[in-house]
């Protein structure tokens, strides 16, 4: 894959057309846990309401733009308006919003504003505000970065001025909490900008702590370019200024206050003076950047082996000092625009391929949203990324969180899904965790990764089991391909393909990145080949026993699962749950899998022999009498479910009827030029050292008749999880939809565009919503969570098994 720098006005082009869906919210500034910022009311003007904290809470984030030929001014984005009085001096008047378009990076929101009367025959001027949040998986230093970028681009032949400012709801979601700022000019030796930040921090910071899910510790760093005007004070005092002169005056508040105390806020400004052109109908075109961060240092604490740890960000293995990365991020933005916009771009392909502009716009929305529960840390030698449930409980690393969430970064980069597992399984390396199964998270609130040493985390030891050895083979297998044909995600091989180190002792330290086609800090390619098989046996043989342990729990209890939960804890406790042994069923044979790889014959064959004796057992148990469905649980008859573990079977390649039917004949026998075939010697094993799967581990018809029963049970919005209620959970959807026939695919997908322009719900894409009605809140408010990485299910399926995941019929 070759990259290409854009420029920025390239980046807009790129997205102007790429929408369709109207959802009730969109991405602003996006990048983890604390730094997520959202247009509320989408449906409606950028002016309507405040931006908004992904959990409702307003943020001070206001633009205003001011024609200083007619002394107009004209809100943007937020409420700034409102601190704006009756002066004579100045207009309130309003733009025409022109829309909102959108990527998998990018939230661009446009405007036109009316030329004044002196301009007789001028057009109306063009504005629009480029909010870039990179997704950038081919390099993940980048990826790493707590900040995004807002441009703001102008056309026309008149002057017009531009505000922007922010308030101190950035860094607390207290509002009586003290702040204090001041305004950071670099002048370092070398810098090719001299730029200009403020930096906004509370008085006393509270390390690891929240308010409302709002973090009290952190500084948030503001930056424009040398050019721009700039002052911090009284919100209504500046922005009354710029209404009436259109610039600020370049002055520092010295009065440090609480958040709300006559809201102090830290503006720019900037004059476009587009009139002086040599002809008067010549359209000029100009821009502005800015940069917001939030850089917390430390980010999190983790129960790491060698005992609690505060955890750096591992940006930090790059750039020492907060400067040096705030230059080098505002300095990067045509490199970053670049690197998102290839994958907007080829995600937006993939996606059209495999759906419809619908499906586009679905994981366009989805992709920014599973990175914002997210935040890197670590060291190169040992890259470890964090992960939040955001907004049903703030659990850390919680597994059946990940679980759902893992097609996206099997598709995106499967490195990233590596970083996210390896805290989870050196922990419970380290002996801090007391039970025989897999943990349900690290910890009962982010940023506090403390683990459970009394083993008392939420149970669902089934769950956690199945999910983490499909996650774990899963893994193994996208490092397992011959030619970058067959990888499982296209940007994991766009690196230098160096050979294996193991000097570092870890098989995915992220120490030798390199360039391609002029940008740097491009990542090495992901496995492949020999040094994939390599890796993926280094990565497995420190923690064989682990995986072995979970398997043996599942052998004793996945079968016919005890009373407890499952990843839809919302539903209760319930025993013999279908598609909940069926995961567990499936994890067993993951693990035959991952001996068969580490030459464990002994294992793989055992292993394999209990998964495919319990396949045909849980068939007796879990189907309906009428063999028309399958049920929820083996002894609750009438009932039905979503069999959302079937997709888990498929991707893992073990059902090559649909994802790699090539191998269905390939290996049975050898051409004899004379005669009969002549069988091998010897059993063929692929590159990988693992025996070729040639037969369905889940019988085919299985799929079918789930299919079949999926169009009969439908609802407006989508497909119900069970029999038991009306709401469904998007995640599982897809991955229903992804092995279900062509038929019933369109139609989830069609359902669930439907759901995202009608849905009254209010906060970002939900994934827990109800089919029926105004399709709102089922009681738990699900929303903003990274489980809506599981949209990606149907790219993910495609390029699996050597790109050979094709679709039913």
């Amino acid at each position: 894959m070759r990259l290409f720098p854009v420029t920025a006005a390239a980046l807009l082009a790129s997205v102007v057309d790429a929408s369709t869906l109207q959802p009730p919210l969109l991405p602003l500034i996006v990048r983890n846990p604390y730094l997520s910022t959202w247009l509320q009311n989408a449906r409606e003007e950028p002016w309507s309401k405040w931006p908004m904290f992904w959990t409702g809470a307003e943020v001070g984030f206001g633009v205003l733009a001011s024609l200083p030929d007619s002394n107009q001014v004209f809100p943007l984005l937020g409420r700034p308006h409102d601190s704006l009085d009756g002066d004579d001096d100045y207009t309130i008047a309003y733009p025409i919003y022109k829309g909102a378009t959108y990527d998998a990076s990018t939230t661009n929101l446009t405007y036109s504003i009316r030329a004044p009367d002196k301009h007789t025959e001028a057009k109306d001027v063009e504005i629009t505000l480029s909010f870039l949040s990179p997704i950038t998986p081919t390099s993940t230093l980048r990826q790493t970065i707590p900040a995004a970028y807002l441009s703001i681009h102008v056309e026309g032949t008149f002057d017009v001025n531009i505000y922007v400012d922010i308030n101190g709801q950035w860094v607390s979601g207290k509002r009586e909490s003290l702040i204090e700022w001041a305004l950071f000019q670099h002048v370092e030796p070398g810098a090719t900008d001299r730029l200009k930040t403020w930096q906004v921090k509370r008085q006393v910071e509270q390390i690891f702590t929240e308010t409302n899910d709002q973090p009290e510790w952190g500084q948030l760093h503001f930056t424009g370019p040398s050019e721009a005007r700039w002052e911090s004070g009284a919100s209504s005092q500046l922005r009354q200024r710029f209404a009436r002169t259109g610039t600020l005056q370049n002055e520092v508040d010295g009065n440090f206050r609480g958040v709300m105390d006559e809201e102090p806020v830290f503006a720019f400004s900037k004059s476009f003076k587009l009139a002086n052109s040599s002809t008067a109908a010549s359209t000029v075109s100009s821009s502005v950047l800015f940069t917001i961060a939030h850089i917390q240092d430390p980010v999190t604490q983790y129960a790491s082996a060698r005992g609690l740890t505060f955890m750096r960000p591992l940006w930090k293995s790059w750039f020492p000092q907060e400067s040096k990365l705030i230059q080098f991020h505002y300095g990067d933005f045509a490199m970053a625009s670049s690197l998102a916009s290839n994958y907007s771009e080829q995600l937006r392909v993939d996606a059209y391929q495999s759906g419809s502009t619908n499906y586009v716009d679905i994981v366009a929305l989805s992709a920014r949203q599973v990175m914002g529960a997210t935040s890197f840390s670590g060291t190169k030698e040992d890259p470890l990324l964090f992960l939040k449930e955001i907004s049903s409980n703030g659990n850390c690393q919680t597994v059946d969180v990940i679980f759902p969430a893992f097609p996206f970064f099997l598709y995106t980069q499967p490195r990233w899904l590596a970083y996210l597992l390896e805290p989870l399984l050196e922990h419970q390396l380290s002996g801090q965790y007391p039970n025989k199964y897999s943990m349900h998270d690290l910890g009962s609130h982010f940023p506090n990764l403390t683990g459970h040493a009394d083993g008392r985390d939420e149970y669902m030891p089934v769950e956690e089991c199945g999910d983490m050895l499909i996650m774990g083979l899963a893994l193994v297998n996208s490092l397992s391909y011959n030619s970058d044909a067959e990888a499982q995600s296209i940007w994991s091989v766009t690196g230098n393909d160096v050979s294996y180190d193991d000097e570092t002792g870890k098989a995915f330290a992220l120490t030798r990145t390199g360039s391609r086609d002029g940008i740097e800090h491009i990542d090495e390619a992901w496995g492949g080949r020999a040094k994939g098989a390599d890796q993926a046996k280094k990565w497995l043989e420190g923690s064989y026993e682990l995986w072995k342990q979970w398997t043996g729990y599942l052998v004793e209890d996945a079968l016919e699962p005890h009373n407890q939960l499952c990843t839809d804890d919302f539903a209760g406790w319930l025993p013999l749950q279908t598609n909940l042994a069926l995961k567990g069923i499936v994890g067993i044979k993951a693990f035959s899998e991952m001996a068969d790889l580490m030459d464990r014959p002994g294992d793989a064959k055992h292993y394999r022999n209990i998964s495919e004796t319990y396949i045909k057992k849980w068939q007796e148990y879990a189907i309906s009498r009428d063999g028309t469905h399958a049920k929820l649980a083996y002894d609750w008859y009438g009932s039905w479910t979503t069999l959302y573990s079937l997709y888990a079977d498929a991707v893992l390649c073990f059902h090559p009827t649909i994802t790699n039917s090539s191998s269905m004949s390939e290996h049975k026998e050898y051409a004899s030029p004379n005669g009969p075939a002549q069988k091998p010697l010897a059993k063929h094993k692929p590159s990988s050292g693992r025996k070729p799967i040639t037969q369905d581990f889940i019988p085919d018809h299985i799929y079918n008749l789930q299919s079949d029963w999926y169009s009969s049970v439908m609802q407006k919005y989508g497909l119900p999880l069970d029999s038991r209620h009306l709401y469904t959970k998007s995640d599982w959807e897809f991955e229903a939809a992804a092995v279900a026939n062509k038929k019933v695919r369109s139609e989830i997908l069609d359902k669930v565009a439907l759901w995202l322009n009608q849905t009254v719900t209010d906060r970002p894409f939900t994934d827990l919503y109800v089919t029926e009605g105004d399709g709102g809140w089922p009681g738990p408010h699900f929303f903003a969570r990274p489980v809506v990485g599981g949209h990606f299910a149907f790219l993910t399926l495609e390029r699996a098994c050597g790109g050979g995941g094709g679709r039913r019929e």
